[in-house]
């Protein structure tokens, strides 16, 4: 079984990309590490990228493409924002994108999801919803009911799961994986440690114990994207080494 592995930009950190001159130039870093596909960020966009030429870049270096907007998908008063995913999905269209991943936002208790199925049954990107560091959209408890009223209304909506950003909130990262995995469709494998009382993103080897125990509790034939840290003088080789550890089924 080829276990997909995808690698996600904002990895190499903000600086390092804006250096590098951009997302674009990180492509020949990534096909070159042997990962299957790359997240974009739309965070990392600059003013002169044109998406459909990034999208063009992209499928190039023969590559999938995942595409990242930090837009909720419900605003603050538990409404779905559909002219803002229908941009979103508009731009993950340009891109060549084959998933769209959006954080949860204020979603009500009970959502009906009539007007989110048509949008995203108009097209071939599958929306995924991620937990994010947020009270609203990183714990478990409104995650579980939005993805329950998902399964119950047979709506086109998967989760991204982050192993990491259960750390920020204090929630119980297995007990999350447990009631969670039956909905997730993409992973971000992401370390975090704690220090001086603050929790901080870090390399995969720098603190295995993090993630490595939840693989098993989630779907093996789902894409797994590499979120932790990428750092070093020769970022391919670094990359490699990860993109190869990540291709086990056991991490």
């Amino acid at each position: 079984m080829h276990t997909e592995v995808i690698v996600v930009t904002s990895a190499y950190g903000h600086d390092k990309v804006r250096a590098l001159g951009g997302q674009a130039a990180l492509l020949p870093i990534i096909a070159a590490s042997g990962a299957d596909g790359v997240e974009i960020r739309q965070e990392l966009l600059d003013r002169g990228d044109t998406l459909a030429v990034l999208g063009e870049q992209i499928r190039a270096h023969h590559l999938s493409c995942v595409y990242s907007s930090p837009a909720p998908l419900y605003d603050p008063q538990g409404r779905p924002d559909l002219a803002g995913l229908r941009q979103r999905l508009a731009e993950a269209a340009e891109l060549g994108a084959r998933l769209l991943k959006l954080p949860l936002g204020h979603a009500p208790d009970n959502p009906g999801l009539a007007g989110l199925e048509g949008l995203l049954r108009a097209g071939d990107i599958r929306l995924v919803i991620e937990n994010d560091q947020t009270p609203e959209g990183g714990t478990l408890a409104p995650l579980l009911r939005f993805f329950q009223a998902v399964a119950r209304q047979g709506a086109p909506v998967g989760m991204a799961f982050d192993m990491a950003n259960w750390h920020w909130l204090g929630e119980n990262k297995a007990q999350a994986a447990a009631q969670l995995a039956p909905f997730v469709d993409y992973i971000h494998v992401k370390a975090s440690r704690e220090h001086d009382g603050k929790v901080h993103a870090v390399a995969l080897d720098e603190a295995p114990a993090t993630w490595a125990p939840l693989l098993p509790r989630l779907p093996v034939t789902v894409p797994r994207g590499i979120e932790s840290p990428l750092q070093g003088d020769d970022l391919a080789a670094v990359t490699r080494g990860y993109v190869t550890r990540l291709r086990s089924p056991a991490g």
